[in-house]
């Protein structure tokens, strides 16, 4: 969430930043409500005032053994009074907090100007696509050439965009999810932090999830107001919420691997075919809680721990920065990685890697204290993808592919495989 403060002092300002987002900031409604509140407010503090002033004259009328119901008839119609000002202040508030919290974060004057995925702007790229000698074929057409990845299965047990795979497969699968965790702990220093993956609506608030984002979840229990989470950013991040972090605690690096469960509401028709666009799979989360002034030199080393991923396994990709209209609700700038997938001859995200300043941090009320003024203040924070298991399986299905429909392991996870070098 914005900082209200700063949003009624720089009103013109945030309004022509996010509509670098394509938000339509409703000044006039925020400068009513604000009025309106502000108003209440003053008005509120004043009934108060008056009826503790009465209450301090009854006190003293009845020590004097004067007739006090002239006051008490007084503070009777106050309290009426300012019940009904509370209600109204209440109401007016929460109204403001609701809008508060369908604003984005404002962009980041670096972030390019552009509408969609179009008008992202490419930063660098890394390695060569590989060259064949064959029509490379799409990482669904050699799984289930291979009797290892079965889309009927998985319709028949639930229905579209869910996968069965089988065999080696389902191993590689493995390996690759604990090699990114081995990277990220063994050379990047990422403490690994298993979570809960279901989450309450808490928790989907302080990230930024909800409200906006309520079509896109797995609501599981509306009892509880408990999800299925999207990302391990949710539970993750919302572990240092409602607290004071210690100074010299900071930075916390997590590394976390959870499914992730996304309703894909809007995509239909999109990238229906195999496991590019599915409402479960597995992903390696990277979260960072930072002090204000080191995140923006974070989010260049959190992309760079998630590329480290992919030059390992030698997959091509390169790197792109998000434009204002593609940056997401929390972020303030988001680099995404995209693969080379061969069977499609183009780059298709991989990982998206964020920096969100304080604008969980203010929902979540998360701190760290100040060792100089020895004053709370909101921390930073920052996620991104290190990397999701499914759509590097599919990056090294179609990079590694041969014209026999074998798919060659990379070398770098040979260990994690038993024995198995080749998917045949």
């Amino acid at each position: 969430m914005l900082d209200p403060k700063y949003l009624r002092e720089n009103l013109a300002e945030v309004v022509k930043a996010l509509a670098k987002k394509g938000f339509k900031l409703d000044a006039d409604r925020i400068t009513r409500l604000d009025s309106d509140r502000k108003t209440l407010q003053v008005h509120t503090q004043d009934l108060q005032s008056q009826r503790n002033q009465y209450s301090k004259n009854i006190g003293i009328a009845k020590a004097k053994g004067e007739d006090a119901q002239a006051l008490l008839q007084s503070v009777s119609k106050i309290g009426v009074e300012l019940d009904v000002c509370e209600k109204k202040l209440s109401v007016i508030q929460k109204e403001l907090n609701e809008y508060l919290l369908t604003i984005p974060n404002i962009p980041h004057e670096s972030v390019p100007v552009g509408k969609n995925e179009e008008d992202n702007v490419e930063v660098r790229r890394w390695g060569e696509p590989p060259q064949f000698d064959f029509t490379p074929k799409q990482h669904d057409e050699i799984g289930s050439a291979l009797g290892l990845m079965d889309f009927e299965c998985s319709a028949k047990i639930t229905g579209a965009r869910f996968v069965v795979m089988r065999g080696a497969l389902v191993r590689l699968h493995r390996a690759l999810i604990q090699f990114m965790i081995d990277t990220h702990t063994q050379e990047h220093g990422y403490e690994e932090i298993y979570v809960p993956y279901i989450a309450n609506e808490t928790s989907l608030y302080g990230t930024g999830q909800l409200p906006k984002f309520a079509e896109d979840q797995f609501k599981i229990d509306s009892e509880h107001g408990y999800y299925l989470i999207a990302t391990a950013e949710v539970s993750v991040t919302n572990s240092v919420r409602d607290q004071i972090i210690p100074y010299g605690d900071l930075p916390l690096k997590y590394v976390c691997h959870t499914p992730c469960f996304r309703s894909e509401a809007g995509s239909y028709g999109k990238d229906m075919r195999g496991m590019i666009r599915q409402h479960q799979f597995e992903k390696v989360e990277l979260v960072w809680i930072v002090m204000p002034d080191e995140s923006s030199a974070v989010l260049e080393t959190l992309t760079q721990h998630a590329e480290t991923i992919l030059q390992k396994l030698a997959l091509p990709y390169r790197v792109v920065t998000l434009c204002g209209g593609d940056t997401g609700f929390s972020a303030v700038k988001t680099y995404d990685l995209e693969v080379w997938l061969p069977g499609q001859q183009c780059y298709r995200e991989i990982s998206s890697c964020s920096n969100c300043t304080d604008f969980q941090a203010r929902r979540m009320q998360a701190r760290w204290r100040n060792p100089e003024t020895g004053k709370p203040q909101l921390v930073h924070t920052l996620n991104g993808s290190g990397l999701p298991a499914g759509r590097t399986l599919v990056a090294i299905l179609e990079n590694y592919q041969d014209a026999q429909g074998h798919v060659h392991i990379p070398e770098v996870l040979w260990p994690y495989m038993a024995g198995v070098k080749v998917l045949q």
